[in-house]
Formats: C-alpha cells, sequence, structure tokens
C-alpha cells in the first residue's frame, strides 16, 4: 500500500512538473483536472449519468458475452470435431478490429444501450471462451480415471473434477473479458451516443476540453479497476482454498 501511494506521488508530481511547460490544452495540470472534475460533479449528477451508462453497458455486455463464451468453452472442449469448426470462424471474427465493426452494428441496432452492450460482448467473448476451453482441457487425466474407477458419472465429472480444475484459468478468462468490455463499450460510444464516459472523451476532444478528457480517463481507469478488482473478489469467493494458500 505504501508503495502504491508513493508511485502515484511520483508520478503526479511528474504531471505536475511537465504541465508546466505546456499549455492546459495540450497538457493540464493536475489541479486543473481537479477542478474540471469537481465542476462536472457539481452540474446536478450529469457525471454519474455518463458514469453509470458506461458502467451498464460494460457489464451487461460482458454478462451476455460469458453467457455465450462458457456453454459454447464446455461443447468445443469436449468435441474436437466441433472445435475444428467453429475455432476458425470465431478466430476470422475476432481478428476483425472492434473499431471497425462498432459502425456497423450501431447502424443496425441503433444508437442505444443495445449496439454498445452487444460491442461489449464481442469484447469480452473471445478472451473467456479461450480460456474455459483450456481450462476445461487441462484436467488431470489421471484423476479422470480414478473417478472412473469410482464409478462417477459425467455429472459428477463436470461439476467435482473438470470446473474446479478450469476455475483457475477460467476466472483469468473472466477477469480479462470484464475489463476489456470498458474498451468495447466505450468503442461503441464512440461510434454514436449521447451519453457515457466514451461520449464525454468525443464531446471534449472537439471542444479542446483536454481537462475534461483527463477525467474521463480516469473514471475510466476506476471503472476497469473495479470490475478487476470484483473479479478477484469472486474468485476468492468461489476458490477459499487459493486464498489461504
Amino acid at each position: 500500500m505504501i508503495t502504491l501511494f508513493l508511485v502515484g506521488l511520483g508520478v503526479l508530481s511528474v504531471w505536475a512538473g511537465l504541465s508546466t511547460f505546456y499549455p492546459d490544452y495540450i497538457l493540464p495540470s493536475p489541479g486543473e483536472v481537479a477542478r474540471r472534475a469537481r465542476e462536472l460533479l457539481g452540474q446536478g449528477g450529469l457525471f454519474a449519468v455518463h458514469f453509470r451508462t458506461t458502467l451498464v453497458e460494460a457489464f451487461v455486455g460482458f454478462l451476455f458475452g460469458a453467457g455465450v463464451a462458457l456453454p459454447l468453452s464446455y461443447l468445443l472442449a469436449r468435441h474436437p470435431r466441433l472445435d475444428q469448426l467453429i475455432t476458425p470462424v470465431v478466430v476470422a471474427m475476432q481478428a476483425i478490429p472492434i473499431v471497425a465493426l462498432a459502425p456497423l452494428l450501431v447502424i443496425w441496432f441503433g444508437f442505444g444501450l443495445t449496439s454498445k452492450i452487444l460491442i461489449a460482448a464481442l469484447t469480452a467473448f473471445f478472451p473467456v471462451l479461450t480460456n474455459g476451453v483450456v481450462g476445461l482441457r487441462e484436467t488431470d487425466p489421471r484423476l479422470k480415471e480414478l473417478f472412473q474407477i469410482m464409478g462417477a458419472g459425467k455429472r459428477q465429472r463436470f461439476f467435482k473434477l473438470e470446473i474446479p480444475s478450469a476455475l483457475p484459468v477460467l476466472f483469468g478468462g473472466l477477469r480479462m473479458g470484464l475489463t476489456l468490455s470498458v474498451i468495447g463499450a466505450v468503442v461503441g460510444e464512440f461510434s454514436g451516443a449521447g451519453r457515457g464516459l466514451g461520449y464525454l472523451v468525443y464531446f471534449a476532444r472537439g471542444t479542446f476540453d483536454t481537462a475534461l478528457i483527463f477525467v474521463a480517463l480516469l473514471a475510466l481507469a476506476l471503472l476497469g479497476v473495479g470490475f478487476y478488482l470484483f473479479v478477484s473478489w469472486l474468485e476468492a469467493v468461489v476458490m477459499p482454498w487459493r486464498r489461504k494458500r
């Protein structure tokens, strides 16, 4: 904790020192950014609306993407032929930059929450799917044989062996997917939106309000860290043996 505080203090010091050599529209000082944040927070909850919009888009998109990726990862891990058929399609879709795909989704689904949620879901889908397949395939074959010898059925092997063995890798994918869903939501807001932290960045860029850009970026960083800590807390709850170890 002390190290984190010292690092933050060092970054603020360097930032404040560099800001003296540039005008505010290029690099505002920490004090100017704090002033702009207070000003935005005082505008009748307007900032809370933007923050909440991006949070909902990212989190709901993550739930949707993970809800599709997890069952599919199990099917791909259990059926190699299905994996050979579907994985190239998934990889091809992932190779398309989300920045290029977002305008098309906005055209199809409109400027509301639906398009932003879908973009966030697509961003979170691939890491959850990949880690799910890898985690399920890494189950120790000797333990599988032991479960078979003891007469365990498929349902028992799935819930008592395969899922616990895959959880460490799976939570890595969930952590990455939830964090990346914030990027997807912001990309969607760049493509067309009337609110959200991405919209604030887009609006501030047009008005050269660099301090507002910094406020929005810091809020996005806070949102990403909050999501990361949430998944870490959930991992500690689901896997208490790792926390003790």
